[in-house]
């Protein structure tokens, strides 16, 4: 017989639990800009790539901005600066954090890697750090790991990632063949879940093919109003934030 799957806890953002009113009720925290999700439709669509460009794109716009990866997988024992949390911090300049908030060593899915190294991951305590580095004048990315249900633990995805962070996303997927199912998916998921899409960023990650063309314009016949930008890979990151600055537009309050 097997086991039944684990409860899901509720998401805080899709908590609707009323709030007595009174002269010790703590004072409201100061309002910050809605935080930003990027997620991908898969792994190695290339989300660091996007974030920090956008990071980049936004801070040449007057922007205060903080980027951070929330779970980190195939890390070595010892920091080094490739790791895509050292690449974000770099991106905007900030202070910290300078790496991903947890660094695992396995290159696969964070629930995975968690189990392989022994390591319990506390999902609450998780979003309590991020939340910790909205501010508000600053705007915060939040890079995911992998794909959209990809496993942070193994009751939690980006999807209740979204909802405990009251956040909109910003969807990354590669243009290459395969990706209007693999778009289209994540996005019918996302507007089920009333999970606001800022857009959707098609990244040429690899060697062009026969659907590279015409990727795109499927997409924006396909994805109900849903804003479709397409940007080519590029090394030098002033290049990519300028390729960027119309999706940097899409985060300004």
């Amino acid at each position: 017989m097997t086991s039944p799957p684990p409860r899901k806890r509720p998401s805080p953002g899709r908590s609707s639990r009323p709030t007595a009113a009174g002269r010790d009720e703590p004072p409201a925290a100061p309002p910050h800009p809605p935080i930003t999700l990027v997620v991908g439709t898969d792994t190695d669509v290339g989300k660091t790539w996007v974030t920090a460009a956008v990071a980049r794109a936004l801070k040449e716009l007057g922007q205060q901005v903080i980027a951070v990866k929330p779970i980190e997988t195939g890390c070595g024992e010892e920091p080094n600066s490739e790791e895509d949390g050292a690449r974000l911090a770099t991106a905007t300049g900030q202070s910290g954090p300078r790496r991903s908030l947890v660094r695992l060593p396995g290159r696969v899915a964070p629930a995975i890697a968690a189990d392989q190294a022994g390591i319990v991951l506390d999902y609450d305590d998780l979003v309590a750090r991020i939340r910790s580095l909205a501010a508000p004048d600053t705007l915060l990315l939040v890079e995911g790991s992998g794909g959209l249900l990809t496993p942070l633990t193994w009751t939690d995805n980006h999807l209740d990632l979204a909802h405990s962070l009251e956040s909109r996303v910003l969807l990354v997927a590669a243009d290459r063949l395969g990706t209007l199912s693999h778009t289209l998916l994540a996005l019918r998921v996302l507007q089920a879940e009333r999970i606001p899409v800022l857009g959707i960023v098609l990244n040429q990650v690899d060697a062009a093919d026969q659907s590279t063309r015409t990727n795109a314009a499927a997409l924006v016949r396909l994805a109900e109003q849903v804003p479709v930008v397409t940007v080519p890979r590029l090394a030098d990151p002033a290049r990519a934030a300028e390729a960027l600055k119309e999706v940097a537009g899409w985060l300004l309050p």
